[in-house]
């Protein structure tokens, strides 16, 4: 279990942009920085610092895969700041801009490993099954 301070979790949803990138993780469970830059539309190095900061702060960790980096929600946050992200993620996926962001991410051609599932989103219950 990580050892997330309260002030650095909620410092790191105070970003648009961050907190636009954890509703996504949320749902699609695991993302690279192209599929992050298609779905929420901004420049590719804004993306890969905003991740920066969401990996300093523990929310957000990566694996590689050849050429790829994946990111996703740090398997390892206390259980408070996975039913804050939870509970986030889902009162924010149905308006915009996350709506928008959810729908350019389920268009995106040419995704890498895609589709992920069938509707390219994880089920809500993943964060059930997740180790802890």
């Amino acid at each position: 279990m990580l050892d997330t301070p309260p002030r650095n979790f909620f410092a790191a949803l105070a970003n648009q942009t961050r907190l636009r990138i954890l509703v996504l993780l949320a749902h699609a469970g695991e993302l690279c920085v192209c599929e992050l830059t298609q779905a929420i539309g901004v420049s590719q190095p804004h993306i890969s610092r905003q991740l920066a900061q969401l990996r300093e702060s523990t929310l957000v960790a990566d694996r590689r895969a050849g050429t790829w980096i994946y990111y996703r929600i740090h398997p390892e946050l206390p259980d408070w700041a996975r039913r804050v992200l939870r509970e986030t993620a889902t009162a924010l996926v149905s308006t915009d801009p996350f709506r928008s962001d959810a729908s350019n991410l389920a268009t995106m051609v040419n995704r890498p490993d895609a589709p992920r599932c069938q509707s390219g989103l994880v089920a809500a219950d993943a964060w059930d099954t997740a180790p802890t």
